[in-house]
């Protein structure tokens, strides 16, 4: 049974292929394209399919298009009908022209498999994707599930419950109680674009949250079991931020300086998140009770929320995917399409991030010879990286399968020295070109991060860098590149069972400095993370990297 799974609705399009019920391979569209998010959230292109994703999933798995016996797309058009109302938009001609796109989705699928697709396209519902990506592969046979981003089809939130193949919602809550929205806008008005909450998680702490509690709560109103969102406050119909400036005062244009009244506004979104979604798993608790914890949607990657989760919830057991974005939608429309057949199996795999494109030596070659340069046989190429890093060089690391996911997890990396107080200034300015409020964070040896780190309790999750950790008294000032301001840092932990080439150069690090972690960022610049061996070269030129390593071969800034 061959499944291809699709997101595309709304941004971070994304495809997968689960074979048997095993994810095989899964990728975003932006990382070939090079357009962040593979497109536009418009209402006139959720039938833009993520044909080069598609490709690469069809062709890792050995499959042709008349191989596969279904297509799963994570949005329900049926659904979307029933529940959503036109005078939600500003403009209720804006719903017209996104169901007719809708429509168009049958004619689009077909066109890109090459075949009339019929009953084969199954739709499924958005927040359904979302709960399956994390629960399916989390392992657990049992566990409560929450859901929280923009918006589905019309729900914000949802509440569910997963059972060996099934997942049961029990509660949702439906626009305009949108947390994503209210990031979104927030985002906006702190003159940023609309996709750029994980800027304002990061300017939150150098806030002070009290500044603009009374205003935040006029927008977001926390129960003992829930919340709920006023648009009115929020100006969610002008698809502006207008409605903030009256709690706020006036926005800030996108080059503007960014003053202390910015990062309060940013403490006081992140303070009100918390309180929401603390209250969401309350109401959760009440309702399936048990140890474990599934986590999807945008909003799961707010490090900060996730760890307060970890720590405050009756959940002793926290699973959240690397992709609990939209782009994970794709696996977990795969997936609930899989558990539907007769006698299907219990889902395998999923959980690892290392699901996208691999390059062998030969490519890699090629690679360097069209952009003329020289390259270098590593003997230990983990080892040569960890010193070179250890000398204070930034270096480009490109190993094995790509990420899925918006986190680079060493296999597409940008790898520092933690312990250097100008790493950070200079990977933000010289090389990334942003923000110089904008955090690195930490890869350390699973066999140390306890020693290092307030790790809280123990998820598989942490493997993803999705939770805010406090250094351990005595250990921020060893790190400084890595330590945010509110002295926390967004750590991955690295087990070698996961990633042994990258426990390796850890490892080396280790010996050499006495530091069981290197600095990781991803291995971009103002551009989706790279994905094939030419993208890395272009990055490592253009951003002034010191060494790029591409499996064992080695090129330096003289080469």
């Amino acid at each position: 049974m061959n499944i291809l799974g699709i997101n595309a609705v709304f941004h971070e399009s994304s495809a997968a292929i689960v074979v048997d019920g095993k994810v095989v391979a899964a990728c975003e569209e932006e990382r070939f394209t090079r357009i962040k998010h593979g497109k536009e959230a418009r209402v006139d292109n959720p039938q833009a399919l993520p044909e080069n994703a598609i490709r690469f999933c069809l062709d890792y798995a050995g499959l042709k298009a008349d191989d596969v016996d279904f297509v799963a797309y994570s949005f329900e058009p049926k659904l979307r009908r029933t529940k959503f109302h036109a005078d939600w938009w500003p403009d209720s001609r804006l719903e017209d022209d996104f169901l007719r796109s809708l429509d168009a989705l049958d004619d689009a699928v077909s066109k890109v498999m090459g075949r009339r697709i019929g009953k084969a396209l199954k739709f499924t519902p958005h927040h359904l994707a979302h709960a399956a990506s994390a629960f399916y592969p989390s392992g657990f046979d049992q566990a409560a599930i929450l859901v929280v981003d923009g918006i589905g089809e019309a729900d914000c939130s949802m509440l569910a419950r997963g059972d060996g193949l099934r997942i049961k919602t029990l509660e949702t809550f439906t626009y305009p109680h949108s947390l994503g929205f209210v990031w979104e806008h927030v985002s906006v008005y702190l003159g940023f674009s609309a996709y750029d909450a994980s800027k304002v998680m990061g300017l939150a702490a150098y806030g002070d949250p009290e500044v603009f509690r009374q205003q935040f709560a006029k927008i977001i109103r926390i129960g003992e079991d829930g919340y709920a969102v006023d648009p009115d406050a929020t100006g969610f119909q002008s698809l502006e931020a207008r409605g903030l400036d009256a709690l706020f005062g006036p926005r800030r244009e996108p080059d503007g300086e960014i003053l202390p009244h910015h990062m309060h506004v940013a403490a006081a979104l992140q303070a009100a998140n918390d309180a929401a979604v603390i209250a969401l798993l309350r109401r959760l608790e009440h309702t399936v009770g048990g140890e474990r914890l599934c986590l999807a949607g945008g909003v799961a990657l707010n490090c900060v929320t996730n760890a307060l989760i970890s720590r405050m919830s009756a959940f002793s057991d926290l699973f959240i995917p690397s992709a609990p974005h939209d782009a994970g939608t794709a696996i977990g429309a795969a997936l609930v399409v899989h558990c539907a057949q007769p006698g299907a199996s219990r889902p395998s795999g999923g959980a690892t991030p290392y699901l996208g494109p691999e390059f062998d030596e030969r490519e890699i070659l090629a690679a360097v010879k069209a952009a003329g340069l020289k390259p270098h046989k590593c003997k230990n190429a983990a080892r040569e990286a960890a010193d070179m890093i250890a000398d204070g060089n930034i270096v480009g690391w490109f190993q094995g399968r790509m990420e899925f996911g918006p986190r680079a997890l060493g296999n597409r990396s940008l790898l520092a020295d933690p312990r250097r107080p100008d790493t950070r200034a200079i990977l933000n300015r010289r090389v990334k070109h942003r923000e110089d409020f904008r955090p690195f964070a930490p890869s350390v040896l699973a066999e140390h991060a306890e020693e290092w780190f307030d790790i809280g309790p123990p998820s598989a999750s942490h493997e993803y860098m999705l939770f805010a950790c406090a250094a351990k008294p005595g250990r921020a000032d060893r790190i400084p590149a890595v330590i945010h301001e509110d002295g926390s840092a967004r750590v991955q932990i690295v087990r070698r069972a996961s990633n042994p080439r990258y426990h390796a150069l850890i490892s080396h690090f280790y010996e050499r400095t006495g530091v069981p972690l290197v600095l990781n960022t991803s291995f971009n610049d103002s551009e989706p993370i790279v994905c094939t061996p030419a993208h890395a070269i272009a990055t490592f030129r253009g951003a002034g990297l010191d060494a790029l390593f591409m499996g064992d071969i080695r090129l330096t800034s003289e080469t």
